[in-house]
């Protein structure tokens, strides 16, 4: 079926309805702005900010050099009361067991030495007393003196100390005046004998004994305080510190080839200086060992002017000793034992022992 048209509205009617329009958008406008002023979420509050603490920015600075702490100066190490000063080109140190051991079995080396400006320090480590009592003592040191200066050739006085030695071990010095190239020392120990079991008058003390233990300690003859091994081994050791020597003479040690039928005081004395100074690699070296009593048994090796003098300055030396005493050089050299060993000198390195 077919419709019929709507009729057209009129002119005032048509106003009206837009002005209606109108208010209601209007309205509806305002209202959504108010909305929205409500609806919208509060802004954040944001907190105030604290002032932050001024930051110093640092002077960059040098580091510091460490201070260096200061290294202590050693002291010197305290000289032994023992060190002489030496005039002469070198020195020689020896040590024997008796006055004129050295005289007898290591001349013409150590008046060579002399001759040739060098010093000289010999030690005795018994007084030889032979049971005698200090006069026999005193005359055989006096003895050697007078030899050493048939050497030096030169007489006059000698000077003494009495030493009293790092080890607590008292010594007594010698030295010519005005020659500081000389100097003997005595420890004047006890004489051992021949037999090695000492004398009565000295409790038949002696340095065998005290070497193998069987005695703690020796009373020297002239009364000085007690001595043990330790004491002697370490007043040698003192003794070359002192004197720094570029040779050392002694007798044949215990244990060599050489060494039986030797005076025992002989052999222990060598042992003590083996035993103290070989390891030493400045004196070692430079150690020689001499052939004693059975040197009589090796040909003669000294003869003409030599000879002539190592019998010379030991008649000089026997003067003083009262029980070996020559005149001349033919009585000197026809003295048993005495004329064979004078005839004589065998220093041996220590290569040379032939040790046992």
């Amino acid at each position: 079926m077919s419709r019929a048209p709507s009729p057209r509205p009129r002119r005032g009617q048509a106003g009206l309805i837009a002005a209606i329009a109108i208010a209601v958008v209007v309205v509806v406008a305002v209202g959504g702005v108010f909305a929205f002023a409500l609806l919208r979420p509060e802004p954040a509050t944001m907190p105030t900010p604290t002032p932050s603490p001024a930051v110093t920015t640092p002077t960059p600075s040098v580091p510091a050099l460490p201070t260096a702490t200061p290294v202590p100066t050693p002291s010197p190490a305290r000289p032994s009361p023992l060190a002489q000063g030496c005039e002469g080109s070198s020195t020689l140190m020896t040590v024997w067991a008796h006055p004129d051991d050295d005289i007898i079995f290591a001349n013409p080396t150590i008046s060579d030495a002399v001759a040739a400006g060098r010093c000289v320090r010999s030690v005795f480590i018994t007084a030889g007393d032979a049971g005698e009592g200090m006069d026999y003592v005193t005359a055989r040191e006096l003895g050697i003196l007078r030899a050493y200066n048939a050497m030096r050739g030169a007489d006059g006085e000698w000077d003494a100390t009495e030493i009293t030695l790092d080890t607590g071990v008292q010594v007594r010095r010698l030295a010519p005046k005005n020659d500081a190239r000389l100097s003997v020392l005595y420890l004047r120990l006890p004489d051992g004998n021949l037999t090695g079991a000492g004398f009565g008058s000295t409790a038949h003390a002696t340095l065998g004994k005290l070497y193998d233990g069987a005695v703690g300690s020796l009373l020297p003859v002239d009364g000085g305080p007690p001595v043990t091994r330790d004491q002697l081994v370490g007043s040698i050791r003192e003794m070359a510190t002192a004197f720094t020597p570029d040779s050392t003479l002694t007798h044949i040690p215990r244990g060599s080839a050489f060494a039986p039928g030797d005076h025992p005081d002989h052999s222990v004395v060598g042992s003590l200086i083996r035993d103290a100074l070989t390891s030493d690699t400045s004196v070692g070296p430079g150690i020689r060992y001499f052939v004693g009593y059975p040197s009589e048994n090796l040909p003669p090796n000294l003869q003409g002017a030599v000879l002539d003098a190592k019998v010379d300055t030991f008649r000089i030396y026997t003067q003083q000793d009262q029980v070996v005493r020559c005149v001349d050089r033919n009585a000197c050299l026809k003295t048993r034992k005495f004329g064979e060993w004078l005839q004589r000198s065998y220093p041996k390195a220590e290569a040379d022992l032939q040790m046992g």
